[in-house]
């Protein structure tokens, strides 16, 4: 990266960001949305600041982004959620509290989404992923006695 601050500043900041909005609070973290009928999280530590916006429940789609010092240095986007067959709202529930488990257990080598596996009781997160935080791309599952019911897919980067 050419910016100002290490790479690893970057990761660490990420990684938190994340475990202070979604990963910890889920929708409780929403701000007041810029964009009507979407969910909105921010998160700022000293010159960072991020913004998380998505829209959808069952099957969202959203994308992130890092500022430093208020110009855009980085970001992702994803999309994905449930799977059609999940019909019933505590599943639902169940599962994303599930994946909020699974993604505050992120690790700074790989701060995009959740660690390669994590599992408890029925449920088992995977998360494969490519690159860099520089350039990355990666997909998560959530399988229930390893059918699945969660599926999503993510891309980013640095911002040049």
């Amino acid at each position: 990266m050419t910016n100002v601050f290490p790479q690893e500043a970057l990761a660490n900041f990420v990684l938190q960001a994340k475990r202070h909005s979604y990963a910890s609070q889920g929708d409780e973290a929403t701000v007041a949305p810029l964009l009507s009928g979407s969910k909105q999280l921010e998160y700022r530590d000293g010159l960072f600041f991020y913004r998380d916006i998505y829209v959808g429940m069952a099957y969202f789609v959203g994308q992130e982004i890092v500022a430093y010092q208020d110009h855009p240095v980085w970001s992702m986007s994803y999309a994905g959620g449930v799977s059609p067959a999940v019909q019933d709202r505590a599943v639902l529930r169940a599962i994303y509290a599930f994946l909020r488990l699974a993604l505050r257990q992120g690790t700074v080598a790989h701060p995009y989404r959740g660690p390669a596996v994590v599992r408890e009781g029925a449920y088992m997160y995977t998360n494969q992923s490519e690159g860099t935080l520089e350039a990355f791309w990666g997909h998560e599952r959530i399988t229930d006695h390893a059918l699945p019911v969660y599926a999503l897919h993510y891309s980013g980067g640095a911002l040049r």
